[in-house]
């Protein structure tokens, strides 16, 4: 029975290595972008879990009912946070 060729073997696994390294480098600074309130709130989260942006239109804000706001900003958040797990 012939031998296992281990430099091969290790040749390859360090290319696979390489290869996880640079799919988890590009999903790290991808960016996904989640709205809530038919696009009242909006925000950015990047591949590594990181906030980058949230935007308030200005019906959304309504001295009136400020928990319905941030409601909607958390919502907004779990929805990018999700969104950015699933990538």
């Amino acid at each position: 029975m012939p031998q296992p060729n281990m430099q091969k073997m290790m040749k390859q696994v360090q290319k696979r290595q390489a290869d996880m390294a640079r799919a988890q480098d590009e999903l790290a600074t991808a960016e996904v972008t989640a709205s809530v309130g038919g696009g009242m709130v909006t925000v950015k989260v990047t591949g590594a879990l990181v906030g980058t942006e949230i935007k308030i239109a200005a019906e959304a804000i309504d001295p009136d009912d400020p928990e319905m706001l941030a409601d909607m900003v958390l919502a907004a958040v779990n929805e990018g946070l999700r969104a950015a797990q699933d990538a």
